[in-house]
């Protein structure tokens, strides 16, 4: 349950919206993060052949978060409940989260230290049968994660008064320290050095 964009983002969308947007959103998010376990389950060696493109995906993350969080600054300075870029569009939010959750590479490396962690200590088997469950739980697990900062953020804004001004001060405070952890990560911490050393089995039926 990290401060992290998403999960900020999410809140944004049920305090500025509503929650069924909300939950929408994390259904974008939480089939990406699927997808992600799953390719760092089966997918190790097109990784690592193809790391130029996860490199200049984090690049592209960095710019990302500066823009977005230029624009909460830009929207908290201004009255009334204008949203800001991330919000002020037509995109349905599903396909927001969606997008949001598949230009953050950072999730590729994070599934196959835990993969391989958890294979190596025999408490992930490298069976179809392990890889689905483990892969639905990560999906479930996401989306709790998101339902309580949904529910509980939104409760808290409005137990605290909270104006719109406030909350996109926050927002943006969390994009710029995602962008410069963001940026100590691709400048100091190379794609291929955060990929565990041991591949991952081909999963048996």
């Amino acid at each position: 349950l990290p401060l992290g964009s998403l999960n900020i983002a999410a809140m944004q969308v049920a305090v500025q919206e509503n929650v069924k947007r909300a939950i929408y959103f994390s259904l974008g998010v939480a089939l990406v993060e699927i997808l992600y376990v799953r390719l760092s389950l089966t997918g190790m060696h097109w990784v690592v052949a193809h790391q130029q493109l996860f490199h200049i995906l984090e690049w592209a993350t960095v710019f990302l978060f500066i823009i977005l969080a230029i624009s909460s600054f830009a929207t908290a300075r201004k009255t009334g409940t204008q949203k800001n870029v991330l919000l002020n569009n037509n995109m349905h939010r599903f396909w927001l989260g969606l997008t949001m959750s598949a230009i953050n590479p950072v999730q590729i490396p994070f599934w196959f230290l835990w993969s391989t962690y958890l294979l190596s200590n025999k408490i992930l088997l490298p069976t179809n049968s392990y890889y689905n469950w483990y892969t639905v739980g990560i999906g479930c697990g996401t989306l709790c994660g998101l339902a309580l900062f949904i529910y509980g953020g939104k409760w808290l804004v409005n137990r605290l008064k909270t104006s719109h001004a406030t909350i996109n001060y926050v927002v943006a405070v969390v994009f710029i320290i995602s962008a410069a952890i963001q940026l100590y990560r691709v400048w100091y911490i190379p794609f291929g050095s955060q990929l565990p050393p041991t591949t991952i089995s081909s999963p048996k039926q």
